[in-house]
């Protein structure tokens, strides 16, 4: 039986319910067994994404099957044209994502198109499930079935693409489940029945878009990952545009759980007199938009310290108009839990103009060296470079050193001198491009790369942006390493990261003087549209996928992905092995890895799970040896990161999000969340 009410307040919105059985309710008044559930994004706080549940080995690991599927789009749904905003139903999420088509059309019901890209890590909290959902619903469903509980319908726009938060309540207020959406506003619900936090700004939802973030530019701001509970704050950046330059402020904002209000504000760009504002030449820090936080952050709950991962600044293929280290743009700072007060910062890139946005996050982890403990974080961006850190000091614990990098010839343009590099771990991603590493697994593939490749401007890292000419840099913007980050076993003391090689094109040209506009023309390249620069073309370092194929070819010799295990008590790695195969090549040839967008969960019982590839393959690999001992063949690539948890009838479960689309030509072909349990 289902009902349907009407909640007061002055924007509408629905809830719809199930009666649920007495077992369920039961269930939800127990409070939440941590270690068996997973609570938050990153299963901790500290963003480690480790299961502490050993009942799945890499001995029968072989046995999974699946337990059940869940589908997000509800039956007769319509997407509603325009509606939403950004990233709304349909379009998908922008920005890193935006080269990927959706399923064409509007698409009633569940068949055919219309299907929606999800990165969706579900909650599983005291036995109920939480799904943020991109058909404009936050879902709970029985973890055990598979079966919906109830939905939260949003009145606008969709909720934020990779989950939601949970805040266990004060005694006063009962628990909620708490999150942003795409259009720019946060919303706190009940844990147990969906309806909204009265309390909580404007009967439950809280208009993040304040003229003090908006600054009376035209722009956008939102949510694609959900915010973090500490204490009775929630606390978020936001996803800003990275193009015109001037637009919303990409300040992080921590707002009380029980009012709604803003309890504190951390200025990501320093504003007049506040230290570091001279990292920026003259007044361009003046309403700059981007150096937001469009990630994941994470908190150490025992200091009370926030770590907050930022982007790059706007526009990010171009700093002429910004001359200086530009603080605190990609760079891990930390503050104060309680007031957002500065502590420290590590920019891993100066003066940014690659898009190399820190956006995974930052894990919380120890590392033993020379006898003692130290309590590290994992801080790691697009580049594909890891820097183990200090997280009390942020110093580093191997070594950092400045070198000199190439510098840019476009005119206007000051790029750093030097950019740091870590001592150790080696790099995840390949950081140069020579004309002697052009893929060669196929005759035809090695044909079309070269060609690809003629007039080319190939470099090292870090290779600024090409004047009058195009340039292949290494990683892409893309990364390296993106929005998924990393997975951490404290048992090995083992890091997991799968990471791409993926190369960009691009370059820069004198705008005409009649020209009205400057003009792009090819992703990768974003200018100011009222600026001195046209982009003259780009995209991927890629040839089209073979006749009946999706995937695309990248032009230097493979590996194309790769899952690495780095051992943070020597910094070196414990093993790396390809990630994907490319089924549209001869069987000897298809252990290529491939390009890859969702992040790696590790467990107790001696295994890492990843999905992420672009050959829609969910795997399971031996944390100690990397070998992989188990394969699933899904409908649509799974651009998400899993969890597992242990439900009311003991078993554990391993759960995945494989829509489809929004990365590397990647199509939209599904609405599933998967649920796999051992066949006994």
């Amino acid at each position: 039986m289902y009902t349907t009410k009407q909640l007061p307040g002055s924007v509408l919105a629905c809830v719809t319910f199930a009666l649920l059985a007495p077992t369920t309710v039961l269930a939800q008044t127990k409070a939440p067994d941590l270690s068996k559930e997973w609570p938050t994004y990153g299963h901790d706080s500290g963003g480690m994404r480790f299961s502490p549940l050993t009942e799945i080995t890499p001995a029968n690991v072989a046995k999974l099957k699946v337990a059940w599927t869940y589908h997000m789009k509800p039956e007769g749904y319509v997407s509603p044209a325009g509606r939403g905003g950004f990233g709304a139903p349909g379009r998908g999420p922008v920005g890193d994502n935006a080269d990927a088509p959706p399923a064409a059309g509007r698409g009633r019901g569940r068949g055919g198109a219309g299907f929606s890209p999800s990165q969706d890590t579900p909650l599983v909290i005291n036995g109920v499930m939480y799904i943020s959902s991109p058909y404009q619903r936050l879902v709970a469903v029985d973890p055990v079935t598979g079966k919906e509980l109830w939905n939260y319908q949003l009145p606008t726009g969709s909720p934020a693409t990779r989950g939601v938060e949970y805040w266990p309540g004060d005694g006063k207020t009962a628990p909620q489940i708490v999150f942003g959406s795409r259009d720019g506003k946060m919303y706190s619900v009940d844990a147990k029945t969906g309806r909204p936090n009265m309390a909580f700004g404007d009967n439950g939802i809280v208009n993040m878009n304040t003229e003090d973030i908006m600054r009376g530019l035209p722009g956008i701001n939102g949510l694609t990952a959900p915010p973090i509970v500490y204490k009775n704050f929630v606390i978020a950046g936001g996803t800003t545009q990275e193009n015109p330059p001037l637009g919303p402020a990409g300040d992080i904002r921590a707002w009380d759980m029980r009012t709604g209000k803003v309890a504190w504000k951390f200025h990501s760009i320093p504003q007049a007199g506040e230290k570091y504002n001279d990292t920026w030449a003259k007044d361009s820090w003046i309403n700059r938009t981007g150096v937001n936080i469009w990630g994941h952050i994470t908190i150490d709950s025992q200091r009370g310290i926030v770590y907050l991962p930022f982007g790059a600044p706007s526009v990010d293929q171009y700093g002429g108009d910004r001359a200086g280290d530009n603080l605190f743009s990609t760079s891990l700072v930390a503050v104060e839990a309680n007031t957002g007060k500065y502590l420290w910062h590590f920019q891993i890139v100066h003066h940014d103009i690659w898009d190399y946005d820190m956006t995974g996050a930052p894990a919380l982890i120890d590392v033993k060296r020379n006898g003692r403990t130290i309590p590290a974080v994992a801080a790691i961006n697009k580049v594909g470079l890891l820097f183990l850190l200090d997280r009390v000091t942020g110093k580093p614990i191997y070594g950092v050193e400045e070198r000199p990098v190439a510098q840019s010839e476009v005119p206007l343009e000051r790029t750093s001198k030097t950019q740091p590099f870590p001592l150790k771990p080696p790099p995840l991603s390949r950081m140069a491009m020579k004309a002697d590493e052009v893929a060669t697994v196929t005759p035809e593939i090695e044909a079309g790369c070269r060609k690809l490749m003629e007039g080319l401007q190939l470099g090292g890292p870090y290779l600024p942006v090409s004047y009058n000419r195009l340039g292949v840099r290494f990683p892409g913007n893309h990364g390296g390493v993106n929005w998924f980050g990393t997975s951490f076993n404290p048992q090995l003391g083992y890091l997991f990261i799968n990471s791409n090689d993926l190369g960009q094109v691009s370059g820069l040209k004198d705008r005409p003087a009649d020209a009205t506009r400057a003009t792009p023309r090819g992703q990768g390249n974003r200018v100011d549209p009222t600026g001195p620069y046209d982009g003259i073309g780009g995209g991927r370092f890629s040839i089209p996928p073979a006749e009946g194929s999706t995937q695309q070819f990248p032009c230097q010799q493979p590996p194309w992905g790769t899952l690495t295990a780095v051992n943070v008590n020597t910094g070196e790695f414990a093993w790396r092995v390809p990630l994907g195969v490319t089924d549209s090549l001869p069987a000897d040839k298809q252990n290529t890895g491939r390009p890859g967008n969702g992040g790696t969960i590790a467990t107790a019982g001696g295994l890492v799970f990843v999905g992420a590839t672009d050959d829609a393959r969910f795997r399971a690999f031996d944390a100690k040896t990397g070998k992989e001992v188990w394969t699933w063949k899904l409908k649509g690539a799974a651009e998400a990161t899993p969890m597992t948890y242990q439900g009311a009838d003991g078993k554990q479960y391993v759960v995945i999000t494989a829509t489809g689309g929004g990365f590397f030509n990647n199509p939209v072909v599904d609405d599933s969340i998967i649920a796999f349990t051992l066949d006994k």
